[in-house]
Parts: C-alpha cells; sequence; structure tokens
C-alpha cells in the first residue's frame, strides 16, 4: 500500500499540518489505528515542551505543622493534610 502526504487539521489550534506518507508508514508499523490530531506545535507543548516557569506556580500561605514557621507553598493546603516549611520537609524526606 503506497501512502500519499495527508493534510489534517489540528484538534487544539486549528491549524492545517501534513501528515506525511513517512509518517503514516511509520504509525503502520508501530501498530497505531489512529491519525494525529494535534499539529507537531501542539504535540510538543502536550508532551510539555513549554512548561510553566517556577515563578509562574500559585503560591498559599500555610504554617508549617513542625515549627510553625510562615510559609509558601505550590498547592493549595488542606486542614486534614500536614504543610512543612522547606526545612522540616527536607527533614522528613530523609527518614
Amino acid at each position: 500500500m503506497a501512502f500519499q502526504d495527508k493534510t489534517l487539521v489540528c484538534r487544539d489550534c486549528g491549524a492545517q499540518f501534513v501528515f506525511t506518507a513517512g509518517e503514516q508508514e511509520f504509525y503502520q508499523q508501530k501498530g497505531f489505528e489512529h491519525e494525529p490530531s494535534r499539529c507537531p506545535d501542539c504535540r510538543a507543548k502536550k508532551r510539555g515542551g513549554e512548561r510553566r516557569a517556577p515563578e509562574d506556580r500559585a503560591m498559599y500561605p500555610a504554617v508549617c505543622s513542625d515549627c510553625g514557621q510562615e510559609t509558601m507553598v505550590p498547592f493549595e493546603p488542606r486542614p486534614d493534610k500536614p504543610v512543612y516549611c522547606q526545612a522540616c520537609f527536607a527533614r522528613h524526606r530523609r527518614r
């Protein structure tokens, strides 16, 4: 079966991209049953090619469950789970 290039539309950004004959042959060899639904740029983003910078991460105020020091954590604290400052967290990880 000879493959021919196909033009597909990305489900994320709506851009057209080419699903080449070589890519189609590769998909067949690997046993993939579906054509790609995202363009190469959106596939890279989904894989984590463009991760958020740490300074963009939302931080939440908390009080350390061990030492009582005020700290900031990258998740919303819950009353049923302990929260640790960096120093106490490091001590707990070593255990």
